[in-house]
């Protein structure tokens, strides 16, 4: 019977020095102001060009990252397929604003989606739209659609591009979910992208983030809107990144707030989409992202009702590398398809990425205290079998 308490399971392949290093990076990012006072040393540090990078790759690098570069992530790549456990490639370099820069990052991606269909080990590929145009172009977009602009005829050429080779190499390629302000055209090429590509099989993903009060009923009508148009929308399922920025902005330009009120509100429209697509499968796909627990028991619950079989090609969970890895290899050990986001890029380029896993796990209720149970439990076990 499946359950995520194996900390054998959870921790096989990892040393007790290694173990050791995570219950001390989880203690510090257990304490709000010690996470606060780091990442704003950290930036600073890298700003003057003080020696802190050995330091940040020893710790935080090397707990949420595969490496540097794409070759440095396939050892950590090939550690987690000797589990059973997929990796997705996301190279997570932010703040490009050149045309130059927008194409560097279209030759990556790309390169990513070769990468995977190179290695049985990396079903799926993700980016982000703003790593290919400016977010300014994305805000404009999304409040007035203008085909005439020469910067969203770029972006467009840059997205054909990375969906003609996820087609002919066979990758799905996930689109990831931005702030409520850049989704609305992020949605539109999302939508046009299933039109075009995902007629016979589901090669482009969109990703909801459910701790938006709209988003169930967003993923209603994509499913609707595939029936009428013969599409096959591919969904992966999230609870959201952005919230403080969120309620922020929406309190200073005085609009009504789009995150739901509580976390209940967002676990039940998070469990609710899940059932949704589940129910459809046959005509979607999906990945579901997510730390949580319960859900990933509704959905292994659900599966099992439907007697759908574990492997089953088009479902997928998904975690990051460096968290829940209970979650992640006790679901692999049971025969579902499971695959890790596998961050990669120079340290100073992936500071903003490390400083969101650094709050996430500050601020997820449970997050970081689930981590360290598990891991002191997985050094008791150990010690118990040493007599």
């Amino acid at each position: 019977m499946l359950s995520f308490d194996c900390t054998e399971v959870a921790f096989k392949g990892k040393s007790d020095a290694e173990l050791g290093r995570a219950v001390l990076l989880f203690r510090i990012l257990s304490k709000p102001v010690l996470v606060r006072w780091g990442s704003q040393l950290a930036s600073l540090s890298l700003k003057f060009g003080l020696p802190v990078k050995g330091l940040i790759k020893g710790t935080i690098f090397k707990q949420f990252v595969g490496g540097e570069t794409r070759a440095s992530s396939l050892k950590t790549i090939q550690w987690l397929s000797d589990r059973n456990v997929g990796s997705i490639l996301d190279y997570s370099v932010e703040g490009k604003e050149t045309d130059q820069g927008f194409e560097d990052t279209t030759h990556e991606i790309i390169s990513c989606i070769q990468t995977a269909a190179q290695h049985a080990s990396i079903p799926l590929a993700v980016f982000k739209v703003s790593g290919l145009v400016t977010q300014a172009v994305l805000e404009r977009q999304s409040s007035f659609s203008d085909d005439s602009d020469q910067n969203w005829i770029k972006l467009k050429d840059r997205l054909r591009r990375i969906f003609q080779t996820a087609v002919e190499l066979k990758v799905p390629v996930m689109i990831d979910a931005e702030e409520s302000w850049l989704q609305p055209a992020i949605d539109r090429l999302a939508e046009e992208a299933f039109e075009e590509f995902n007629t016979e099989w589901p090669v482009v993903f969109t990703t909801l983030q459910m701790y938006r009060k709209d988003r169930l009923e967003y993923l209603k009508m994509l499913w609707e809107r595939a029936e009428r148009k013969g599409f096959l929308p591919g969904v992966k399922l999230v609870r959201g990144a952005y919230m403080e920025k969120e309620r922020k902005r929406a309190k200073e330009l005085s609009y009504p707030d789009p995150i739901q009120p509580t976390k209940m509100d967002t676990d039940r429209d998070f469990n609710l989409a899940l059932e949704f697509v589940i129910h459809r499968i046959e005509s979607g796909a999906l990945v579901l992202g997510t730390h949580n627990e319960g859900s990933c028991y509704l959905l292994v619950q659900r599966m099992a009702e439907l007697d759908i079989e574990p492997s089953h090609p088009r479902i997928y969970f998904s975690q990051l590398l460096g968290m829940s890895d209970h979650i992640s290899f006790n679901l692999a050990e049971a025969g579902y398809n499971v695959a890790k986001y596998v961050p990669y890029g120079p340290v100073a380029e992936l500071l903003p990425y490390l400083q969101r896993r650094a709050t996430e796990n500050t601020s997820v209720q449970g997050q970081t205290g689930r981590e360290l149970t598990l891991l002191y439990s997985e050094f008791s076990r150990r010690r118990a079998l040493k007599g």
